[in-house]
């Protein structure tokens, strides 16, 4: 619905905002900019996903995903919100977005559940987790651009 307070500024304007919001976000998860997220800072109980794994990854992804509890330490969700606000002007844009994080963030604890050994695989996230997150944003600073140069 915010989005619609974008609509008047010219395309080429909204999609450049997008771009330096994910130029922003790539400088700050490669530590050149110190920048604090927003965020309700509470974890979802580990009981959610103990109970019935299946059901517990939906609750998890949705509790997440619409920020109801949730430590969001990448830059990456915070540059997807921001296009949509500039530019998801389309409500099947927003709405396939956030399935699509919430499918993403349920991801997260059915891959776990999978690996075996929950430990080994917390190990190697340790190892790959700023890859993953610099990797993100770098594809979203690609994505914005190659967007915004079709607009002009």
């Amino acid at each position: 619905m915010l989005s619609g307070l974008t609509a008047p500024l010219p395309a080429h304007v909204r999609y450049a905002g997008v771009v330096a919001v994910a130029v922003v976000g790539l400088f700050r998860e490669l530590g050149l900019v110190s920048l604090r997220l927003p965020q309700n800072a509470r974890q979802v109980p580990q009981d959610v996903l103990q109970r019935s794994p299946r059901r517990g990854a939906l609750q998890f992804g949705f509790e997440l995903g619409t920020g109801v509890r949730t430590y969001v330490s990448a830059s990456a969700p915070y540059v997807l919100a921001a296009a949509l606000l500039l530019v998801g002007q389309r409500l099947e844009v927003a709405v396939l977005a956030g399935v699509g994080f919430g499918v993403g963030r349920a991801l997260t604890p059915l891959t776990r559940r999978a690996a075996g050994s929950g430990d080994r695989w917390d190990a190697e996230l340790r190892v790959r987790l700023r890859t993953i997150t610099v990797t993100g944003c770098a594809v979203l600073v690609v994505a914005a651009t190659l967007l915004t140069a079709r607009q002009w």
